[in-house]
């Protein structure tokens, strides 16, 4: 029987899709015998993610350390880089796998210092879109682009978390010259389950970081123009946390719709999930959110923008992706699930096609026999 592997995930922000990603990835592989460890920010996160990481200590043999990990590269990355090569280096990991841009860099970074030390440790990287969202077309884009092709040679595997985040990087950094995998999203069995609207839900609900990448501001647009079309008032709510709330309240009270939409702080799915039959994600770039997951699975019609590989989970033709950055087109889609009676059973995806394609114990399967090999490799490579 092979020998349970010491795994490091190292990420910025503890919040949203990442920290859902490993979050399952730790509790999938604790349970499986391995020792699981988490680098993250300290700078980030507040009541809501610090109850997450108590329901995810237990599964976390080697630790949770949180060190100061800022989004923009500067120089405060050298105190960073020294902090975290410390503290990871103690913990003697087999694999270090970073998620995002920036723990992406950090652990390739970190990763790399200890193979120069002479110690063997698998760098593996996800992007969770992160820098792929960036142009070539810009100065900031050109460089941040520059910097993932650079940082490939010092990767060991890339892992894709659906097909348009592998064709973005094949478009915009280049084919992978290292081993890569597409390995979707997945989530939970416990996630599919029915969730209840609650009797004072309301007729859409947005859940997710409050800045202008996901979409808030096209979201009220769109309740304002969705009350027109379907000629009555509706009600509806912001939930998440972000930079950009107080903006979101002004623009909400400038509409003359405050009585109407809502902003509650980020919660537990569950409690956000039971607000509403209807979840819209109008976001403006996207990797695979497992919002739209999330909610197929507890029985809740999804309208989102087509983007990312939202198509890859609603259907490349489905009715319910609007075009991005378009809040008449989401608006239009809001209308229909609204006046349309079966518009959610007729539109959204089988629950069979869901379970099947994105489970969370498939994707931690995948991931582990990658590590393995790596691994596995580079024993061979030492002979």
């Amino acid at each position: 029987m092979a020998e349970p592997l010491r795994i490091i995930h190292c990420f910025r922000s503890p919040i949203g899709g990442i920290f859902r990603h490993v979050r399952d990835l730790a509790e999938q592989h604790s349970r499986a015998g391995h020792h699981v460890g988490i680098v993250c920010d300290s700078l980030t996160g507040g009541a809501h993610e610090d109850a997450l990481f108590e329901d995810i200590k237990p599964f976390l043999s080697l630790g949770l350390t949180r060190i100061p990990i800022h989004r923009a590269i500067s120089l405060e990355d050298i105190p960073t880089v020294w902090r975290g090569y410390r503290t990871i280096k103690s913990l003697r990991p087999d694999v270090l796998h970073g998620h995002g841009a920036k723990g992406g860099m950090l652990t390739r970074v970190i990763g790399s210092l200890l193979r120069a030390d002479k110690y063997c440790v698998a760098r593996v990287y996800t992007a969770h879109g992160g820098s792929l969202h960036f142009s070539r077309s810009t100065l900031g884009g050109s460089f941040v682009l520059k910097m993932e092709r650079l940082l490939e040679h010092f990767t060991d595997a890339l892992i894709f978390i659906c097909d348009f985040e592998r064709q973005a990087y094949q478009s915009k950094v280049g084919r992978p010259t290292k081993l890569s995998r597409l390995i979707y999203n997945g989530i939970n069995e416990r996630d599919f389950r029915s969730v209840p609207t609650r009797s004072d839900g309301v007729a859409f609900v947005y859940i997710g970081m409050l800045r202008d990448l996901k979409g808030p501001d096209l979201f009220i647009e769109a309740v304002a123009r969705t009350e027109k079309l379907v000629g009555r008032p509706l009600s509806a709510l912001l939930i998440g946390d972000g930079p950009d709330r107080d903006k979101y309240r002004s623009a909400i009270d400038e509409a003359g719709l405050a009585r109407r939409i809502g902003i509650l702080p980020a919660m537990r799915i569950e409690d956000a999930l039971s607000m509403s039959r209807t979840i819209v994600v109008p976001s403006r770039a996207e990797s695979l959110p497992y919002i739209v997951l999330e909610a197929l699975a507890a029985s809740k019609g999804v309208i989102a923008a087509n983007v990312g590989g939202i198509p890859e989970v609603l259907g490349p033709t489905s009715e319910a992706l609007a075009r991005p950055g378009d809040a008449a087109d989401l608006a239009r889609i809001m209308a229909a699930s609204i006046l349309e009676h079966n518009w959610r059973e007729r539109v959204m995806p089988g629950i069979e096609t869901i379970h099947k394609t994105f489970s969370a114990p498939v994707m931690a399967g995948d991931v582990l026999k990658l590590y393995r090999e790596i691994l596995d490799r580079r024993a061979v490579a030492k002979i």
